[in-house]
């Protein structure tokens, strides 16, 4: 069996010093989420498989289903957002044209609780991905 290139290739999550944020989604099923993270939000998968790692835009992504504890997390069970509107967490993207990535993820297939809303010091507007998850999508104001 051929390998794909996104398979073959080694994939390493910066950094060689210093840190950095990668955040991590739990989802039931991992086929639809890592489609909206990689065909609506233009990600690039690095690694496919549970987990699958998306590199989007200058931050990663790690989708994976849940679990049992481990060792080094004896207490703590993974597993999806059980009610969609109660959140404790959420992802934020900013963009420099709101308008642009409402329309163009729209048509992509991104499904948006609201049009962008104009807040005054920044325009807004929130989406979820297939698995839950809820997403800020924002832009900062120019006069701020």
């Amino acid at each position: 069996m051929k390998q794909t290139q996104t398979e073959s290739k080694r994939y390493e999550i910066p950094p060689r010093e210093g840190i950095t944020v990668t955040h991590a989604l739990i989802v039931a099923d991992l086929e639809p989420s890592v489609a909206f993270y990689e065909g609506v939000l233009g990600g690039r998968i690095l690694r496919k498989g549970s987990p699958t790692v998306i590199e989007l835009a200058n931050a990663w992504v790690v989708v994976d289903i849940g679990g049992p504890p481990t060792d080094d997390k004896p207490t703590v069970t993974l597993q999806p957002p059980g009610d969609f509107n109660q959140v404790s967490s959420f992802m934020n993207i900013r963009v420099a044209d709101i308008q642009a990535c409402y329309e163009e993820w729209r048509k992509r297939g991104a499904q948006f609780l609201t049009e962008p809303k104009d807040l005054g010091y920044e325009i807004r507007c929130y989406m979820r991905d297939p698995g839950g998850h809820l997403i800020e999508v924002g832009q900062s104001k120019e006069d701020r």
